[in-house]
């Protein structure tokens, strides 16, 4: 499966999802390749320290995205991409090939009312591809005290596009984590809460995708 975290948008938490997503996908048994298809080539630097038994590449160019995804899709069973914050030939090239789409959005309706032009090429590549790829709004930097809003759920029913129950709270050690080369589980008893709610997002929206090996890697564990 591919799998592409995708928003025109920056500052949404796209590496956050992709690098947790692809370390979680790597603990329960599977094979699993990081492309990061941003420029600043944050997620693979992270991953690298983080999660080193995950495969990562670097995909810049629209053409070889279109040409490679395939290939590192028949290569690993899961690849989970990494898209730019800005580069629509490039997001575009991603859904075209993508098999899932999850979009992080912040939780504010300003973010939700801007969701239309972020998701425009979302939508142009599923109307090109018959409904293709399967997509997900997953709401994140959320305040503690945030409850989702009748106007947010009907925002996303009017792009007919899915809002996963889980979200991902505005927590400072999802900000640390990169700095620790690790993901949040990694972080002892500070990250237990965000391990907590990234584990029940990828169950949620992965099901079949838990514990698909009876022996599963043992995690990295950072002190302190």
């Amino acid at each position: 499966m591919i799998i592409v975290v995708a928003n025109s948008k920056g500052g949404v938490g796209k590496s956050t999802l992709a690098v947790h997503l692809a370390a979680w996908l790597h603990e329960q048994g599977h094979s699993v390749t990081l492309a990061d298809c941003d420029a600043q080539h944050s997620s693979s630097d992270w991953a690298k320290e983080a999660v080193p038994g995950v495969k990562t590449v670097r995909l810049t160019d629209p053409d070889e995205i279109h040409d490679r995804l395939p290939i590192l899709g028949q290569e690993a069973d899961y690849v989970v991409a990494d898209g730019p914050g800005s580069n629509t030939e490039t997001s575009r090239a991603l859904l075209l090939r993508a098999d899932l789409a999850l979009v992080p959005c912040k939780a504010s309706m300003l973010e939700v009312r801007a969701l239309a032009q972020a998701t425009n090429v979302l939508r142009q590549a599923q109307d090109i591809r018959g409904g293709h790829p399967r997509a997900l709004i997953v709401l994140s930097m959320v305040g503690k005290t945030y409850r989702l809003t009748q106007d947010m759920k009907d925002a996303a029913t009017a792009l007919e596009l899915p809002l996963a129950k889980t979200s991902l709270i505005l927590r400072q050690i999802y900000a640390d984590a990169p700095g620790q080369g690790a993901v949040v589980w990694q972080l002892g008893s500070r990250g237990r809460e965000a391990a907590d709610e990234v584990k029940s997002l990828f169950s949620e929206v992965l099901p079949e995708s838990r514990k698909a090996k009876s022996a599963r890697r043992p995690a990295k564990q950072i002190v302190g």
